[in-house]
């Protein structure tokens, strides 16, 4: 059972053995959306993680911790809060690939930051050691 968006209650969804697709999105929020009628799978679309600081501007680096590892390490701490391409992480920082794998390179061996594969990208993300330094 899920909450519709327009009407109060609950609906059952009759998928008829085909399954149900679940979809992030921000495009709904703050309801779940419901595919009524699927021609195959059914679908679910309900408000993607995050949403609501979407808009907000980026805070500035801690001044401290840029001093301490340098301006781009600190940019790359505090860029995975999320899981995170290497490529996406280069677009958002303005730098080489390869620079950002040589700096996230360091912070894996300082148990700042952990990464593993999906596929074929490599996904990294802050440690819970990398969340604490970056809120002192």
């Amino acid at each position: 059972m899920v909450s519709g968006r327009r009407e109060p209650g609950s609906f059952t969804l009759d998928l008829g053995g085909h399954g149900l697709v679940l979809f992030p999105t921000i495009f709904c929020w703050p309801y779940v959306c419901i595919d009524m009628a699927p021609l195959a799978a059914g679908s679910l679309r309900y408000p993607a993680r995050g949403l609501g600081t979407l808009w907000e501007p980026a805070e500035p680096l801690p001044e401290g911790l840029a001093a301490v590892l340098g301006r781009t390490k600190a940019a790359l701490l505090e860029a995975l809060g999320e899981p995170r391409p290497t490529g996406e992480l280069a677009r958002h920082l303005g730098i080489t690939a390869s620079a950002v794998s040589q700096h996230l390179g360091a912070l894996r061996q300082a148990g700042l930051v952990t990464t593993r594969r999906d596929g074929r990208t490599a996904l990294h993300l802050r440690t819970e050691r990398g969340t604490r330094l970056t809120q002192a």
